[in-house]
């Protein structure tokens, strides 16, 4: 019997593909060297070498000359504000970027592609015209700041404001990330919960949580890392103002503009390095968190 049905299926069906008759199945692609080096090039064309440059450039100066370029008190301000307002800015975007995947996969209502089409509105906007809009609505004179500033809340040409813009362009990240994987979510498992007796709250916390975790650092990363390095949009309602509402990114600019190429990459250099620890960080919770839920790192 089994020799018939083996006999009736296709010969692709039957047994695997081979070639030269040696038992090896057939690549899409080629060979694993060849593919890596491909990739390797690339990276370092595209990645290592431009990175390369910035760090051979500052060897230019000296140690003394080096530390003074990246502890000057405006330049310690502008670091406080752009990495403080970018992890603030990724803890809001992981909140409610997660409140808005939920909605999207769990929920069927009118309008639902709309929304789900806004959500990558920031992906496509230019950043300049997130920061004009922006503006225009929360300045002292716009369609929201008008009733807010006589309140004492001004939120435009303060820190608020930088805060608001990076909201603004993290969210599609932290809701793009997690999205998917809410989607193939297995709904038995809630339901297994809720069946034994579980909350609410510990279905998701013990059940939904744990598995979407991972999603959830990758989503805060991105949205951190991109927040970091935002300037189009942050320029405009930050009022950029020394030591108070001026961004690293406006930092480097204004050195470029003097023509202190060395000093802007010292400064550029410490971002890199800041940027990678932290990435290098959320990349060790990451694997934490698989190994911990029994998923392969």
């Amino acid at each position: 019997m089994s020799g018939a049905v083996s006999s009736a299926l296709p010969s692709s069906a039957a047994a695997p593909a081979r070639t030269g008759g040696m038992g090896v199945s057939r690549r899409v692609l080629p060979g694993f060297h060849l593919t890596l080096g491909y990739s390797l090039v690339y990276l370092g064309l595209i990645v290592l070498i431009p990175l390369s440059a910035l760090v051979f450039k500052t060897f230019a100066l000296t140690w003394d000359q080096f530390w003074v370029a990246v502890t000057a008190p405006r330049v310690m301000a502008s670091y406080r504000l752009t990495f403080g307002a970018s992890f603030i800015a990724a803890l809001v975007n992981l909140v409610f970027g997660l409140l808005v995947a939920w909605v999207l996969v769990r929920y069927k209502f009118p309008g639902k592609r709309i929304v789900d089409a806004l959500v990558d509105l920031p992906f496509a906007l230019p950043t300049a015209v997130a920061g004009i809009s922006l503006t225009a609505l929360l300045a002292g004179n716009g369609w929201i700041g008008q009733y807010l500033e006589p309140l004492g809340i001004k939120l435009a040409f303060t820190p608020a404001g930088v805060v608001i813009a990076l909201i603004f362009i993290g969210l599609p990240f932290v809701v793009r990330t997690v999205q998917p994987v809410l989607e193939d979510t297995e709904k038995e498992l809630e339901e297994a919960a809720t069946s034994l007796g579980a909350t609410r709250l510990q279905t998701f916390t013990k059940v939904i949580l744990p598995s979407i975790m991972p999603a959830l650092l990758t989503g805060f990363a991105m949205a951190f890392a991109r927040a970091i390095g935002e300037y189009g949009s942050v320029i405009f309602i930050a009022g950029n103002m020394p030591m108070i509402s001026e961004i690293t990114p406006l930092i480097i600019i204004g050195k470029l503009e003097q023509y202190d190429f060395a000093g802007a990459t010292a400064v550029a250099l410490v971002m890199l390095v800041i940027s990678f620890v932290m990435l290098l960080v959320i990349n060790g919770l990451q694997a934490w968190q698989r190994r911990r839920s029994g998923a392969p790192v």
